[in-house]
């Protein structure tokens, strides 16, 4: 019994010997054979990147490349016009009924193809019964299960809430779940406000060490009054696509009309895009003060120039309040 006990004299040593020795686990050196760019786009709802990504992503399917659409938006709205308005089945949903009756999910169950484009929906729980980021993360992890990191695209676009700032909607970000991001926005102070937050989101995880950064803007509904462009060129990134505000637009869209396509007045323009897309840096942006996105429009349309007024106690209370004495006893410090 005496020769079974463990010697544990010198197990401090050990340990740190060990720590010294050269991993016996072979590394590979050999460039990445993954060519998939996983791009996330963020911005505003209902700014347009529904629209944009589905023209996007049909122009790309168009040009011979292999495009996977995934909608990480609760409303499940992303594949809507991809489909001329029909909603397709949702991984959460699909996951859930699957589960009840004791059946596993297959690809088929929740990834539908038009165009020669692959797209799905993460979904979301309904109004009140549970929290939308968790759902996107649950959603992600189903991926995994049905092989995500095996399939074969030359694009993965990620359709992403910019409005909402918590775990599962920064998921892209904080864990470099993509090479880069796109923000759409338009000539609106508050799309604008959404764009800065995630380019200050990409810088901060940057700092963290992150490599995920922002590639550019596309400026939908553009009026051309020039606050996107000018926001663009202060952050430090190229605006990708000037999407102009045209009723025909509007009414195709409105229509589930994909205009997108080769022979649409409107092809060239995501010809464009899709090369801008494919083709840009992430960069490090530099994201603006309040007051420094404000000073992009004039003081009239933002109120800028506004001063902020104190409240008083007597405002809250809607009637002058008489000071009551403090029951507070004070002692005499003792000499």
């Amino acid at each position: 019994m005496k020769d079974e006990v463990p010697n544990l004299k010198d197990f401090d040593q050990r340990l740190r010997d060990e720590a010294h020795e050269d991993p016996t686990l072979e590394i590979p050196q050999d460039p990445p054979t993954k060519k998939t760019q996983i791009i996330a786009i963020y911005g505003k709802g209902g700014i347009g990147k529904s629209f944009t990504l589905a023209n996007l992503s049909h122009m790309m399917a168009e040009q011979g490349k292999r495009v996977l659409l995934i909608g990480c938006d609760p409303k499940s709205d992303t594949t809507s016009l991809l489909f001329g308005g029909k909603a397709c089945p949702t991984i959460i949903e699909t996951s859930t009924r699957k589960k009840l009756a004791g059946e596993e999910v297959q690809i088929g169950d929740v990834c539908f193809k038009r165009g020669g484009v692959f797209a799905m929906e993460l979904g979301g729980p309904e109004v009140g019964r549970g929290c939308g980021g968790r759902g996107i993360i649950h959603g992600f992890e189903l991926l995994e299960k049905l092989g995500f990191h095996d399939w074969d695209f030359d694009y993965v676009l990620l359709d992403f809430l910019g409005d909402v700032v918590c775990g599962g909607f920064g998921l892209p970000i904080a864990r470099d779940m993509c090479q880069k991001v796109i923000v759409v926005a338009s000539n609106d102070l508050q799309s604008l406000y959404v764009a800065n937050n995630v380019c200050s989101a990409a810088e901060y995880f940057r700092k963290l060490g992150g490599h995920v950064g922002v590639a550019g803007v596309v400026v939908n509904k553009d009026d051309h009054t020039g606050e996107a462009q000018a926001f663009a060129e202060k952050v430090g990134i190229p605006v990708l696509a000037s999407i102009p505000a045209d009723d025909d637009i509007r009414r195709k869209s409105a229509k589930y009309e994909i205009i997108g396509r080769p022979g649409s007045p409107w092809a060239s323009l995501f010809e464009e895009l899709a090369t801008n897309v494919a083709s840009a840096p992430p960069l490090g942006p530099k994201p603006l003060e309040q007051d420094e996105l404000l000073g992009l429009f004039k003081g009239d349309a933002v109120g800028r120039d506004v001063v902020l007024e104190p409240a008083t106690l007597d405002d809250m209370c809607g009637v002058s309040r008489r000071k009551k004495s403090s029951l507070e006893i004070i002692y005499d410090q003792a000499v």
